[in-house]
């Protein structure tokens, strides 16, 4: 079969093999946005300013980095193809940048804030040389549309997995490695999701496959791409769209834990364990909590192809993201004794939003096509760095914003807290996120690419990489 025919040719050991890229990314990604900030403040006793500081720094220097490493991707030609060969040269040192950062060394105040700035922005960087290409991968490994809706969709069930993975293990297994020494437990823990990235790195690049090769072309430059990219309306929609639904997560995702911690008022009291002979797991509700949600997050992207065709991508993530800006918002007037409600609202927010990543990600192979289509180059890792530019930026604007207010409304760690500091806490949780959400689902009414735009513009390119071949 060419690998130029508009034909699926992917099998599942393959879909599985890509989402194993995705499942080690966030296994660090995921246990860094939903855990480092109060490691930080509660465990190895930093001033929650300074920690916003430090997000929002590296952040942006991790975001300007992207850009740039698409563009050497794109330029890297080699006999396993341009963008495979990252999850190789970088996976182990990933791995031990991400063990690092929580590793906690017993240092003076200077030394602390001089080592966790050194190995976050350390970790930042290899994590854009690895997962930058492991991004632009999907766009190459085939040019069929349904292809790569379903590639896709592996992608995030393997990246919710791994985040399934992390709020349901973290806390348990800190507790038990840690035996009463928090920060041993914060550093293993770590360590043992490090080794399980490495390997599922490796996993990814033997079983996966480059199959779009470019068109002959003349030489053109970086600032020509740049150019170009400057020019994809329909990238620069989904771009800003991005920022919002990720500084959205960022926000939420860093609060959690405070949340329930203090303003819910919840103790470390098991809720239940599991006796696994010499290994008895003990969860609390905040475990369960997140556990639950990424649950029926993965339930809810499971259905990504089914729903994004009835209704097209494009609508269909335009009333996703609504629906879930609305649960989100109504977290800011329940009860915290109502803790079922609370349960039963997250379950529906996650299930709302779980088919949203997928259909994002497959709306960014249309616009690679869209790039080539209109300007006659591909430039597919650049698109995809530059996207994750985007959504790094949002993330480290609402992860440092988060730390910030945190510190602007009176936080103290591990003391009860303000009425000024509850109800910060409790905005953080939902109308600023949710407000975040309304705005995406509405730029989102301005993308162009419609389902029978995206058929024409494939078919297109079919023939002209049939006559190019």
């Amino acid at each position: 079969m060419s690998s130029q025919n508009n034909t699926p040719v992917l099998k599942y050991k393959e879909k599985i093999a890509y989402a194993g890229g995705d499942f080690a990314s966030n296994l660090s990604f995921h246990a860094i946005n939903v855990f480092l900030m109060v490691y930080l403040t509660d465990v190895f006793g930093l001033n929650a300013a300074a920690v916003g500081l430090m997000l929002l720094v590296g952040g942006i220097w991790d975001a300007v980095n992207d850009p740039m490493m698409g563009a050497i991707a794109d330029r890297t030609n080699t006999t396993s193809g341009k963008y495979r060969p990252y999850l190789k040269w970088f996976s182990i040192p990933y791995g031990v940048l991400f063990y690092a950062v929580f590793a906690g060394p017993e240092l003076s105040e200077f030394g602390k804030l001089v080592f966790i700035w050194t190995t976050y922005i350390s970790i930042k960087m290899v994590y854009t040389a690895i997962n930058v290409p492991y991004s632009a991968l999907m766009g190459v490994i085939s040019a069929n549309s349904d292809d790569r809706f379903s590639l896709s969709t592996f992608r995030f069930i393997g990246a919710f997995g791994a985040q399934l993975l992390v709020v349901l293990l973290t806390l348990p297994l800190i507790q038990l490695i840690g035996a009463g020494d928090e920060q041993r437990g914060w550093s293993l823990t770590m360590a043992i999701f490090g080794i399980l990235s490495v390997g599922m790195f490796f996993f990814c690049y033997l079983n996966t496959k480059e199959r779009i090769k470019p068109q002959p072309e003349k030489k053109v430059h970086v600032k020509d791409d740049i150019k170009f990219l400057l020019g994809n309306v329909p990238f620069l929609i989904l771009a800003v769209a991005g920022i919002c639904t990720l500084a959205n997560v960022a926000i939420r995702n860093s609060v959690t834990v405070y949340y329930f911690k203090y303003f819910i008022g919840v103790g470390e009291d098991p809720v239940f364990s599991i006796n696994l002979g010499l290994f008895p797991l003990h969860f609390d509700i905040i475990t369960v909590f997140m556990t639950t949600g990424s649950i029926a997050f993965l339930v809810g992207c499971a259905f990504s192809g089914k729903i994004g065709k009835i209704f097209g991508k494009r609508n269909t993530l335009i009333i996703l993201t609504l629906i879930n800006a609305l649960a989100v918002m109504s977290f800011y007037i329940i009860p915290p004794e109502c803790v079922k409600l609370i349960f039963s609202v997250n379950i529906f927010a996650s299930i709302i939003a779980g088919p949203t990543p997928a259909i994002v990600w497959a709306m960014y192979t249309d616009v690679a096509d869209y790039n080539e289509w209109k300007f006659g180059r591909r430039s597919t890792g650049l698109i995809f760095s530059a996207t994750m530019f985007a959504q790094k930026f949002g993330y480290t604007i609402g992860a440092s914003v988060a730390a910030t207010m945190l510190a602007f409304f009176g936080y103290i760690a591990n003391q009860a807290q303000t009425a000024e500091a509850l109800n910060g806490i409790l905005m953080m949780y939902s109308i600023i996120p949710g407000v975040l959400a309304l705005i995406n689902g509405f730029i989102l009414f301005w993308f162009p690419l419609t389902q029978e735009q995206t058929e024409l513009m494939q078919n297109d390119l079919a023939i002209s990489r049939a006559n190019s071949a």
